[in-house]
């Protein structure tokens, strides 16, 4: 029987993501009612500006505050929109103190507080989603979480930022220079007046480390995930990932160690081969790879930021929430039952490539040679060019420590013949 009492939603933030939110409800109130099994009702939305014009909203909604909305008995879903640390951490510990559930597509907050907020939600009795925080409108939390339950993850790997694959797209499709790459994807609207959080991989980190926590069933903060930005790519980079038959994407990596008693998170560029179904992405879209002991390889793909798309997520967590109230139900919290360790990045094995500027004489590469052999770095392939006393080296090695190629770059530095490390990048998806 349909529940004709409505489930009142408060809605925190109304920005392009809450404002489309806004309009999805009220445009498909009658299918989120077939839906759900009950009328769900928008009952207060709480902005900073409530002069802002906020066309297809009643004015009678808005209000500036939050605390008062929450706390006015009736409120059984809050949506938070908001973004960033407070006042969002605030404001959804007391919609659990009030006994609503939370709808959020908070990343960064998700990433730094995600353990006290669960425990909170979990004490509450109540339900804390947040599909819209990771990866736009791809579904992937929830496949993680519940699809995936009762198999083993090892390792998941994809590019979780819109705005730093359509530039790293554009410097590889048309020879761009990072910035007229990123100037356009400003201009699009892809990048914000501010792109740090993007660029320098913080965006990622933060969405890297919430799903760490989710495929490993253990609890990995903003902290410890390695964090390395792009600013640096150069279209000579991207030259060289050409001649090896690669591209060059942000990746987020999260992997459990062959003991399993580890795990690893980290952001940062790297090369991945053409024939890589990741190599293929395009634009702003992201797209995740997943790799499961009994599923085998699986891979998300789709629009991952933009106010429909996250909307959507939004809008598929609230019906799932909304449902559980209706069962009097809460769907899964957090699983951090392994408790594994956060290695740290010098412990990560992978392949590198090296562009040494060195002089052109005799010798110069047996020298090279033997700094890697001395370090346990064993080369798979060299590469060099030289003209008028300079040249260029490049090395790409087999798979080696993090600490063990650092080690080799230092002492690369102090030899007299090598002239500077032109760049270091890391070599993924083989």
């Amino acid at each position: 029987m349909m529940r004709t009492r409505p489930l009142k939603v408060a809605l925190l933030g109304c920005g392009v993501v809450g404002s489309e939110v806004a309009r999805i409800m009220t445009t498909h109130a009658d299918d989120l009612t077939a839906r759900i099994g009950a009328p769900v009702e928008l009952a207060g939305v709480a902005v900073r500006r409530p002069s802002k014009v906020r066309e297809g909203i009643d004015p009678a909604l808005i209000t500036t505050d939050a605390t008062a909305l929450l706390k006015r008995g009736d409120i059984d879903v809050a949506i938070e929109v908001i973004g960033g640390i407070e006042p969002a951490r605030t404001l959804i510990t007391t919609a659990f103190e009030h006994g609503i559930s939370v709808v959020s597509a908070n990343k960064a907050l998700l990433a730094q507080d995600g353990a006290a907020l669960h425990a909170a939600a979990e004490q509450a009795g109540l339900d804390l989603y947040y599909e819209a925080a990771v990866a736009g409108a791809i579904p992937l939390v929830r496949p993680m979480r519940e699809s995936l339950a009762g198999d083993k993850i090892n390792r998941v790997m994809g590019i979780v930022n819109g705005t730093t694959n359509f530039i790293l797209d554009k410097m590889d499709s048309t020879g761009a220079g990072y910035q007229e790459a990123l100037d356009e994807a400003t201009a699009l609207g892809y990048a914000e007046a501010d792109p740090t959080a993007d660029v320098e991989g913080y965006d990622a980190a933060a969405k890297a480390a919430i799903l760490a926590g989710i495929a490993f069933h253990t609890r990995v903060r903003l902290d410890d995930v390695y964090r390395e930005g792009m600013t640096e790519v150069s279209a000579a980079d991207f030259a060289s990932a050409k001649r090896m038959g690669c591209t060059i994407k942000l990746l987020a990596i999260l992997e459990r160690a062959a003991d399993g008693q580890s795990v690893t998170a980290r952001v940062h560029p790297a090369m991945i081969p053409l024939s890589h179904p990741l190599a293929s992405v395009r634009e702003a879209y992201n797209a995740v790879f997943v790799e499961a002991e009994a599923a085998g390889r699986l891979m998300f793909y789709g629009p991952g930021a933009g106010g429909s798309p996250t909307a959507s997520a939004v809008l598929g967590d609230l019906v799932a929430v909304c449902r559980n109230k209706l069962a009097e139900a809460t769907g899964p919290g957090e699983s951090a039952y392994t408790q594994l360790p956060v290695s740290p990045m010098g412990e990560v094995v992978t392949r590198y490539h090296i562009s040494l500027d060195v002089a052109d004489k005799p010798g110069v590469l047996a020298q090279v040679a033997t700094v890697f052999s001395e370090h346990g770095v064993s080369i798979d392939t060299v590469r060099q060019q030289g003209k008028d006393g300079e040249a260029s080296l490049v090395v790409v090695t087999h798979r080696a420590a993090d600490a063990a190629l650092s080690g080799t770059v230092e002492a690369l530095r102090k030899l007299d013949t090598v002239r500077g490390v032109a760049s270091i990048m890391r070599v993924e998806g083989e």
